[in-house]
C-alpha cells in the first residue's frame, strides 16, 4: 500500500499472477496424481487422476457370477464412487487453500 490508503496496483498484478501459478500448478498436480476407491471388501478397486479421471479398474475374478452380473455392477459402480471421493478430497487439499485466497479477494479490492 502506498500512503493515503491506496492500493498498489504492481503489488495486486503481483499476487494475482502468483496466484494463477498456483493455481496453474495445483491443477497440474492433480491431472497427475491417482487415488484409488474400493468396493466388495477390495474385490473391485477402481484408479482414478485427482481430477476425477478413470484410469484403471480391477475386478478379481471371485467378484464374477455369471447368474448375478447385478451385484458386479453395483460393486463397480461402487468402487468408482470410492475412488472420486477420495479425488474430491484430494481437491480440496490442493484447491482448497487457493480458492479460499480467491473468495476471500486480494487486498486492496472490493470483493
Amino acid at each position: 500500500m502506498i500512503p493515503g490508503g491506496q492500493p498498489n496496483m504492481q503489488e495486486l498484478l503481483q499476487q494475482a499472477q502468483k496466484m494463477q501459478q498456483d493455481l496453474a500448478a495445483a491443477q497440474q498436480e492433480l491431472a497427475e496424481a491417482e487415488v484409488e476407491g474400493s468396493a466388495g471388501g477390495g474385490l473391485v478397486k477402481a484408479t482414478v487422476t485427482g481430477a476425477g479421471e478413470l484410469r484403471a479398474l480391477v475386478i478379481d475374478p471371485k467378484a464374477v457370477d455369471p447368474d448375478d452380473t447385478e451385484t458386479l455392477a453395483d460393486l463397480v459402480v461402487a468402487a468408482v464412487h470410492s475412488a472420486n471421493a477420495a479425488a474430491a478430497q484430494l481437491q480440496q487439499a490442493k484447491l482448497g487453500p487457493l480458492t479460499q485466497a480467491l473468495g476471500g479477494g486480494m487486498p486492496g479490492l472490493p470483493f
